[in-house]
């Protein structure tokens, strides 16, 4: 962890309220703060407190700094429900040498909406007057702008050139499954408002987790993991196809990929790698007896649900510390799959395909896998990536087709 000064002591009070409508019109239009799925969830503004981490060791350094927050702190939350009391947004940097930071922030105000319960959180500094922190009433949205994400570091036949030699390095026996990613890259127009993408993706991928964290922004269907009062839920996809053209085609397309022994191969890959690290700190897991399909407005996936009961008191960041990365996002076997993408990929990942979500006082919380998301700088510029798994029988122009799939999503939400 970078070096910090001491912990502040917050104060932190959740108040109920009769209703909050849409989230997404309240938050600031320059650093949105955002986690939310079909309509309900969490919205930050502004920030008492910003932690930042680095390393290989940056999630355990979070947790560890977490719980100085929260023993430190002084929280009312008549409520109890997730995402209610002391929440820090999170989102984490893919590899361990990333540039990128990994970051928690405490909003000085949350606004919540679940199950039919709506409430306000409100966080001062120790010395600060609770009462500087005040409501924000919805603005309307600013100015369209479309703008065109074109290819970054690796173009179309680049990808398919790392493709090509991933599959030799699999036939060759060095690893069995490898997630190879490219990137796209454009710039935003001076002050634009981010609310507009997010609104198109939470509007369009409403299934799906739409966050927005530090400027990073984007909507995942994968939860990393979810703790909630003891009782853990990830659920995992791999394997994927298109969606076909009308009714019958569609469902050919879904059958297909649910039979296919390629996608059910890296499928199992992603499953096995979840168990795996989910098990020492559960008793009692279960898993979807056979993968399903996952209807999304422009993709099938393979996906299958884990839940179990924790057994050690683990947090959710510790979870997220003991996942990441799962083969879905990285390969089989991880420190052989770490290694070539290191080798074939010319770029930093920043936080794409890292952990991103939120953390409550009681270490419950939310995360997903960085999926269908970009990276905004405080200039404008943006960077997205999408990746696709690599297994003995992939062919490079289908994998580089299905990141055109996943990078639709973010295209058509800035475009």
């Amino acid at each position: 962890m970078s070096d910090t000064p001491p912990v502040p002591r917050l104060h932190v009070e959740t108040t109920r309220v009769d209703d909050l409508k849409l989230l997404i019109p309240l938050i600031d239009p320059r650093h949105p703060l955002i986690w939310m799925r079909k309509g309900q969830g969490i919205a930050g503004i502004g920030e008492a407190l910003r932690l930042e981490f680095s390393g290989p060791d940056r999630m355990l350094d979070a947790c560890a700094a977490w719980k100085e927050v929260v023993d430190a702190a002084t929280v009312t939350d008549p409520i109890s429900a997730p995402g209610t009391g002391l929440v820090a947004f999170g989102t984490f940097a893919f590899a361990d040498d990333s540039a990128a930071s990994s970051v928690l922030i405490v909003p000085r105000l949350v606004l919540g909406k679940r199950d039919g319960r709506f409430w306000i959180t409100r966080t001062s500094v120790e010395g600060e007057d609770p009462a500087s922190v005040v409501t924000p009433t919805a603005r309307p949205l600013g100015p369209e702008y479309r703008i065109s994400l074109l290819p970054g570091a690796v173009s179309a036949e680049g990808f398919r050139a790392s493709v090509d030699a991933a599959i030799a390095r699999i036939a060759d026996q060095q690893l069995s499954k490898v997630v190879l990613a490219r990137d796209l890259t454009g710039h935003l127009p001076a002050g634009s408002d981010l609310r507009r993408p997010l609104t198109d993706l939470a509007l369009g991928y409403p299934d799906c987790w739409t966050y927005a964290v530090d400027g990073f922004v984007g909507s995942s269907p994968e939860t990393l993991v979810r703790v909630d009062h003891g009782t853990v839920s990830a659920r995992v996809l791999a394997g994927t196809t298109s969606r076909g053209t009308d009714a019958e085609a569609d469902q050919e397309k879904a059958v297909a990929l649910a039979t296919s022994t390629k996608d059910l191969d890296e499928h199992g890959y992603a499953v096995t790698s979840v168990m795996a690290a989910l098990t020492p700190h559960s008793r009692n897991l279960t898993v979807s007896e056979i993968p399903f399909t996952l209807k999304l407005p422009n993709l099938w996936h393979l996906a299958s649900d884990i839940e179990g009961t924790l057994s050690d008191g683990s947090t959710s960041l510790d979870l997220i510390a003991a996942l990441h990365p799962t083969a879905a996002v990285a390969g089989t076997p991880t420190s052989s799959a770490l290694a070539l993408i290191h080798e074939l990929e010319p770029f930093d990942r920043g936080r794409y395909a890292g952990p991103v979500g939120w953390v409550g006082a009681d270490g419950d919380g939310e995360w997903a896998v960085a999926l269908r998301s970009a990276q905004v700088d405080e200039s404008g510029d943006i960077t997205a990536f999408a990746g696709c798994g690599i297994v003995t029988d992939s062919d490079p122009e289908h994998e580089y087709l299905e990141t055109k799939m996943k990078f639709r999503p973010i295209v058509e939400a800035f475009g």
